[in-house]
């Protein structure tokens, strides 16, 4: 290592901090590329190697290392993109002229497709909220708001009185990288979160006095007056989903995933339903909105010209 054995320490914590103010990453996202370049940073100085030398050939050993370990081929491919991104950042402040990983290929991991639940099945989940307590009432604008936009289980959590209007039924939503996007309420899900929004709803579970304003503009509210945690959301989920037998098949992400493909099914455009997602790239779109073999034959079938007698 050079005399400057700090000095990987230094850049690394740079580039978060570069990561969290110039481009928005959520602290989940850089605590996992901390992990991911400690880790890294750790193999470094046992190879008595500097970040500013490093050579190819030794990001191929350190390659190589993680896969030795037996690790899953997603933990390495995602340790080294942290890495490549690391090299990027070092490049583009000067600290280095090249970027040692460009040409090194990381490992393929198949990408599984997220299997949605039906539409008879949804709608036996949103039937599942009965009654109209203060709890029912939330429960059920959560999941409708779920379905029917495709947000996020943290996207909703994080919703504030000031991200709803009603007039025109839409809501602002902010997504990763702090990336805000407006997402348009169906009558379903605006209904839903008005009558959580009543005095005896959301009203309900106010305190007489409010710890922080975080908790005053929140729309959604745990018991103790408090803004309900993404934790606290997917139990919402997780609840329901128990009741109507749907169980480890049901979680938030399902419902994101169903609504892509329901409204793919019934003939929404793809680039539509990525703006609504929020996905940055129309290729994450289409990992949820695969349709069935069978309804791409019909679709084609009735739709090309050349496809029939």
């Amino acid at each position: 290592m050079d005399n400057s054995t700090d000095t990987p320490n230094r850049q690394i914590s740079d580039f978060l901090l570069w990561l969290r103010v110039e481009r928005g990453r959520a602290e989940s996202t850089l605590d996992s590329y901390k992990r991911d370049l400690k880790k890294f940073e750790h193999w470094v100085r046992n190879q008595k190697l500097s970040t500013e030398t490093l050579q190819e050939s030794d990001v191929i050993r350190f390659l190589r290392s993680l896969q030795a370990e037996g690790l899953a081929q997603s933990t390495v491919a995602r340790t080294m993109v942290s890495v490549r991104s690391f090299f990027k950042f070092m490049n583009v402040e000067g600290l280095r002229k090249d970027n040692p990983t460009e040409s090194v290929e990381l490992p393929r991991v198949p990408r599984g497709l997220p299997k949605p639940i039906s539409e008879t099945e949804v709608n036996e989940l949103l039937a599942a909220v009965e009654g109209d307590s203060a709890a029912a009432r939330r429960d059920k604008a959560i999941l409708e708001i779920l379905y029917g936009t495709g947000a996020r289980i943290s996207e909703v959590v994080n919703i504030s009185l000031g991200d709803i209007d009603p007039h025109e039924g839409l809501l602002k939503v902010l997504g990763k990288g702090n990336k805000e996007r407006i997402v348009p309420l169906g009558s379903y899900a605006m209904r839903a979160l008005l009558h959580w929004l009543e005095p005896e709803g959301r009203g309900s579970f106010e305190p007489d006095q409010w710890i922080s304003r975080n908790d005053s503009e929140a729309v959604f509210l745990n018991r103790r007056g408090g803004r309900l945690s993404r934790q606290g959301g997917w139990g919402v989920v997780k609840k329901y989903g128990a009741l109507v037998g749907l169980g480890s098949r049901l979680s938030p992400h399902t419902l994101r995933h169903c609504c892509a493909t329901h409204m793919l099914e019934h003939g929404a455009d793809i680039r539509t339903v990525q703006e609504l997602l929020g996905h940055a790239s129309i290729t994450t779109t289409q990992l949820y909105t695969k349709v069935s073999r069978d309804q791409l034959v019909d679709a084609y079938r009735s739709a090309h010209p050349r496809a029939r007698v």
